[in-house]
């Protein structure tokens, strides 16, 4: 049975060819992440040549240098596993908030419906961008406070999902026969409803990553990362003074991150389409 709805899920994502596409980018990203360092074993952040070398002049730099005559390939590799890192594992910390929150407030109903979606509404209201900023300079320049940083402003989406996801679950008949027969509450929530709630939570967190990747990317491009690590974001920041004479060095990181984000993007359709039955057929 799960070998039939495998075959199922394969079958229908792989219909979506602009997912495919992007599930293929995204795992070119990730493969030359894993090996930035075989490719580049040097500190990216080191200076390696003459300042502002162009593009596919020099074949020991393909992607040419920044303004301190860093290799800009090097820090697009190490950034991949920087900003991979933080966004996947800040998208995990946004989906088990999320999920806890949007379980509890709709299994339980009552004072803490009422009390926890308040507090959703109250993170909603704030600007994510200005909230992450803030976030990460109370706790201090380090991925982990990136990572808790981006986690608390994305989170608010998933718990509002979860919540309608569980709203439309908890009086169905395998629910309460579950509640007839004694199973507690956490039990009930773990093992019986939240399983079928979650394919359109694991959509929604597949699209956070891109979100994260944006988050992240803001916060580098500020100076506001971690100033020892390789970073896309940092990267533009560092080259924006030169934004007349030598372009190449804000677009190209810019790029990386505009296809990634896009590619995740198709993807998160791509599952979209695949794991929701009221689109399979479409």
């Amino acid at each position: 049975m799960r070998a039939s709805v495998s075959l199922d899920f394969i079958r229908n994502f792989s219909r979506n060819r602009a997912a495919v596409a992007g599930l293929i980018i995204v795992i070119a990203v990730v493969a030359i992440a894993a090996l930035a360092p075989l490719l580049f074993p040097r500190n990216p952040l080191r200076i390696v040549a003459r300042p502002e070398i162009w593009p596919f002049i020099n074949p020991s730099y393909p992607l040419g240098t920044d303004s301190l005559g860093r290799d800009i390939a090097a820090m697009i590799a190490h950034g991949a596993r920087t900003t991979l890192a933080i966004s996947l594992f800040a998208s995990i910390t946004a989906t088990v908030i999320g999920v806890s929150v949007g379980a509890t407030a709709a299994y339980f109903g009552g004072w803490a419906d009422r009390v926890l979606m308040r507090i959703t509404e109250l993170f909603q209201t704030v600007p994510a961008l200005i909230f992450v900023l803030t976030i990460v300079v109370i706790l201090g320049q380090r991925i982990e406070n990136v990572v808790i940083a981006v986690g608390l402003v994305t989170w608010t989406s998933i718990a509002r999902l979860t919540r309608a996801e569980f709203l439309t679950l908890r009086e169905r008949e395998f629910v309460l026969a579950c509640r007839t027969m004694g199973m507690s509450n956490w039990r009930i929530i773990l093992g019986e409803i939240l399983p079928n709630a979650l394919p359109p939570i694991v959509v929604l967190s597949s699209l956070s990553v891109a979100g994260a990747i944006l988050y992240e990317s803001a916060v580098s491009f500020l100076g506001l990362g971690d100033p020892n690590i390789a970073s896309w974001g940092r990267l533009i920041g560092d080259g924006r003074s030169l934004i007349r004479t030598s372009w190449y060095i804000c677009a190209i990181p810019g790029a990386t991150i505009m296809i990634t984000v896009l590619a995740l993007n198709l993807v998160g359709d791509g599952l979209n389409d695949a794991l929701n039955p009221k689109l399979r057929d479409r």
